[in-house]
């Protein structure tokens, strides 16, 4: 006789946990304490861009190809014009990894923009609702959820939140979602858990990432100084007589 199946755990069905605003409040008061304020970007074009420059680039180097991208071409017309190969030798030249990559998601973005609204801009997206500009978003060449959630959080200040490899990582060793979701079925989990506010959000965000870069990181973690010890169910297996299993614990 064969056992019932187990009902299939979703994004749509796995309860918050009660400790969940805790964890919040406690990686608040550690990383970002001070309420932050909300900023609405003239024009959310440029945080597009800059957000795809910053998939596996740290932060300098993101900065640095996006200030080399605005001296060669003042307007975005000018990049389009020049090509996804010109624009790959003014990312190579400002230095940092999948330069034709990058220039070729640019470029392509450029593309469909002109192709369907006939501006290289995104001024209207501040007035457009939620599920509009995530639509609109999602619709353009090499734009994905996290990209879209991003541009949403930190350009147009709304209650959306993008998940990270860091804030994987931790969602997973704290026992908050399953070992084997993606980082896209994590985001729809924290969306429909968190509340839908976008101090909240922002801050949570960038809190746990912070956390993931300080204390729990990919290797060999900090959990001696950790203000989640005694939340984390992972602990156990790590720490530093333990740091070859951190590695396997990461998503």
């Amino acid at each position: 006789m064969t056992s019932p199946a187990l009902p299939r755990v979703t994004p749509d069905s796995l309860p918050a946990p009660a400790h969940l605003l805790e964890i919040a409040r406690r990686l608040r008061e550690r990383y970002l304490p001070d309420d932050p304020l909300p900023h609405r970007s003239a024009e959310p074009l440029n945080g597009l861009i800059s957000t795809i420059l910053s998939q596996q680039n740290t932060a300098p180097i993101t900065r640095r190809q996006f200030a080399a991208l605005k001296t060669a071409y003042p307007r975005w017309e000018a990049a389009l014009a020049d090509g996804p190969d010109g624009i790959e030798v003014v990312l190579k030249g400002a230095g940092g990894g999948l330069s034709r990559i990058k220039a070729g998601y640019i470029h392509a973005a450029l593309t469909h923009l002109e192709a369907t609204r006939g501006t290289l801009s995104l001024r209207d997206l501040r007035d457009l609702p939620d599920d509009q500009v995530r639509a609109l978003l999602e619709g353009m060449p090499g734009v994905g959820m996290k990209t879209a959630s991003c541009v949403l959080l930190f350009e147009l200040a709304r209650p959306a939140m993008p998940v990270d490899t860091h804030i994987w990582r931790i969602a997973t060793r704290l026992g908050l979602t399953p070992e084997g979701w993606n980082a896209v079925k994590v985001e729809r989990w924290f969306d429909r858990v968190l509340p839908r506010e976008w101090a909240a959000r922002y801050t949570f965000h960038v809190a746990t990432i912070r956390h993931g870069r300080e204390t729990c990181r990919a290797r060999n973690p900090r959990c001696d100084s950790c203000v989640l010890l005694d939340l984390c169910p992972a602990a156990a297996l790590l720490g530093p007589e333990t740091g070859a299993r951190a590695a396997m614990l990461q998503p």
